[in-house]
């Protein structure tokens, strides 16, 4: 659509926003759009998959880093990686069986994390090319917005959804995302973003050192397929409490495994503290080698905290870096896993969509760098 605006903002450095063909998709363009704020901080996102490609943010030094791991090339985007950036849709995390009733119907979906369905299915709203329909500029932030409409049957999911997504980037070095949906039949929507972050830079190893504060006094435990049976437990006294700031290493070591195939590490579903449907706290990423604060703010109930536990090497990612275990975390914010199977379970968040209702889902990514 040929992007191209600049804006001085306050104070005042030149703020942009630029869009670019990345590749073709099914005969289509792809586009890439990069978005640099008056302080020097710069977004790309593309409209394959709604995915951010990279943030670049200002260090202790003044130096930008990539705080985000990806591919340098829209081919690579095509391959098998584990969402890299990624908007999930319609249902982020798994679904239990790949199975679900509602209104008394059953429904089957693709499973695609044996036994389970994960992340929408094998063509999610990650594997889609997304319509970029609009993108600007206003008081020292600068926007990208783009829509995508999934059919009724999409991976096994009932009506149609009219899905959106709006990236902002701030003037003081906030990656806003709003995620909206409507849907012409009930079906479960629990959208999020799947970005895998290393305050570091993406290509410096191991988050471990990594502190972390979750704001959050319970979780929901798993078994060894990754499915909650529905319980809601205090983090108090366990290795899952990050109440208080602490390195992710601290408590690893006694993490229960799940099974022979456990690469050992946290995956594990927060409960944000008194979540009510608008902006809350929900963590808090502090990296003493970068001197960079991560703060993660949203308007839903839960957070699932993941430590780069299945990378392996194997993932050559930006400047031909390998992405190995423990490479990054992710934080994605959403409603509890498998909660269309949990309807009617006290304490557990409703993911049902019913014609006429608005989904709304927010998160912040805001930062801020020590000067040590």
């Amino acid at each position: 659509m040929g992007i191209t605006h600049n804006n001085i903002g306050e104070g005042a450095r030149l703020s942009a926003i630029q869009e670019q063909e990345w590749g073709t998709f099914h005969t289509r363009p792809v586009h890439q759009v990069t978005m640099t704020n008056a302080a020097g901080a710069t977004a790309r996102i593309t409209n394959y998959g709604a995915t951010l490609l990279s943030l670049e943010i200002p260090d202790r030094h003044g130096q930008l880093i990539d705080v985000t791991l990806g591919f340098d090339t829209f081919d690579e985007y095509l391959g098998t990686h584990p969402f890299f950036g990624a908007t999930i849709g319609r249902c982020a995390n798994r679904i239990a069986g790949g199975m679900f009733t509602l209104d008394g119907h059953m429904f089957s979906l693709d499973v695609n994390n044996d036994p389970n369905h994960i992340h929408g299915g094998r063509r999610g709203f990650d594997k889609h090319l997304w319509d970029i329909t609009r993108a600007g500029q206003g008081l020292g932030d600068v926007f990208v917005k783009m829509a995508y409409t999934s059919i009724d049957g999409d991976e096994g999911y009932p009506g149609n959804v009219e899905a959106a997504i709006t990236y902002t980037l701030t003037f003081d070095n906030t990656l806003r995302i709003e995620m909206q949906a409507g849907a012409d039949a009930s079906t479960p929507v629990n959208m999020t973003n799947h970005s895998y972050w290393n305050l570091n830079g993406h290509e410096s190893g191991s988050i471990l050192d990594h502190e972390v504060t979750l704001i959050g006094d319970a979780y929901t435990p798993i078994d060894e397929t990754r499915i909650t049976p529905g319980e809601i437990k205090p983090v108090d006294g366990t290795p899952y409490d990050f109440t208080t700031p602490k390195p992710i290493r601290t408590n690893m070591d006694a993490l229960p495994l799940l099974g022979e195939d456990d690469p050992g590490g946290y995956d594990h579903n927060y409960v944000i503290r008194d979540a009510d449907g608008t902006l809350k706290p929900a963590a808090q990423i502090y990296s003493p080698q970068s001197g960079l604060t991560m703060y993660v703010r949203t308007n839903q109930p839960g957070i699932q905290f993941y430590t780069g536990n299945f990378l392996d090497g194997s993932i050559i990612g930006k400047a031909g870096v390998p992405y190995g275990k423990h490479h990054a975390l992710c934080l994605e914010t959403q409603k509890f896993p498998d909660a269309i199977n949990k309807q009617g379970v006290e304490g557990w968040p409703s993911v049902i969509l019913r014609p006429g209702e608005p989904y709304y889902h927010e998160v912040q990514y805001a930062f801020s760098c020590d000067k040590k």
